[in-house]
């Protein structure tokens, strides 16, 4: 059986709750975010989080709910065991872990394996086959900025292969607990795109972060970056440094998932290489629901 009526769509992460009820197409027909992550919801609360993010429109008649994400975790509401790839929506639809069979499933995150050490990832296939179908596209080359960022390849609409790379914690890490910090700001200020491609610039001259990163606290020492800028260029040297390991599509655009503040930054640092980037945010989670949904045995 397929979902032929409304869908409570969830995206359910370590920080973050977000639901959507979706109609028969895929539209928004409302939207919540009630903000309990996993990691605030006490073991066997899940069912109550989750009926009070959505239960009323279960209980209105819609008749199936799909979450994605960390739920799917060892940490989450049930364990999802990851789906390997190469994998598209067929695969991870036949691989959904079920809270209530026919009518609760949770999106299986996906592994892969190169040079001999494995890579997860959780929530981010959902936004990746989202964004295949919204852009009308089965092959395409995807980054999801953020903590833990992913770089994944797509090919004939399966996810081939994709790795991590923790850019996000790695700033947070030199932002708030090395020598860097006595030199940067209590608070991060608004984006200096002109320093913030310096900084992408030094990391693709090839020194590397270890030796660039220090950079950040001399710069300041000899007055050549004004404090406010000196986190904008901390960002260009870990994001640059994300890139310049990045093997990069030679004749279509990079597809960047995320908030904007995040996809502006690596539409900058896209540039610095010569390659273009195309930009998409939540609407690529609510349409991989669905349309994984769509495919699975209800």
């Amino acid at each position: 059986m397929t979902v032929k009526g409304r869908l409570a769509a969830l995206d359910w992460g370590t920080s973050s709750l977000r639901a959507a009820l979706l109609d028969a197409n895929g539209a928004v027909l409302d939207e919540r975010s009630p903000g309990r992550g996993i990691l605030s919801v006490a073991p066997g609360e899940f069912p109550t989080v989750f009926d009070a993010a959505c239960g009323d429109w279960l209980r209105a008649g819609t008749p199936h709910a799909i979450v994605s994400g960390m739920a799917g975790s060892r940490q989450g509401w049930m364990e999802a065991p990851y789906c390997t790839c190469p994998a598209g929506f067929a695969e991870i639809a036949a691989h959904l872990a079920w809270i209530e069979r026919g009518r609760i499933g949770i999106v299986p995150g996906l592994s892969c394996e190169a040079g001999g050490v494995p890579d997860v990832m959780r929530g981010e296939e959902t936004q990746i086959l989202g964004a295949l179908d919204l852009l009308g596209t089965d092959d395409a080359v995807f980054v999801l900025p953020g903590t833990h960022s992913k770089w994944a390849r797509v090919t004939r609409g399966r996810i081939e292969t994709f790795s991590t790379f923790m850019t996000g914690e790695f700033y947070a890490l030199l932002r708030k607990q090395s020598i860097l910090a006595r030199t940067l700001p209590e608070a991060d200020g608004d984006l200096d795109e002109q320093v913030f491609r310096r900084g992408v610039d030094q990391s693709l001259r090839g020194a590397g972060l270890l030796h660039n990163a220090f950079g950040v606290r001399t710069l300041s020492l000899f007055d050549r970056l004004e404090a406010d800028a000196l986190s904008s260029y901390l960002s260009g040297l870990v994001i640059g440094e994300e890139l310049r390991a990045q093997e990069l599509p030679a004749k279509m655009p990079v597809i960047v998932i995320g908030a904007p503040a995040l996809t502006r930054r690596y539409e900058i640092a896209l540039q610095a290489l010569g390659a273009s980037a195309q930009s998409l945010g939540s609407e690529a989670t609510w349409r991989g629901l669905w349309r994984i949904a769509q495919a699975a045995p209800w």
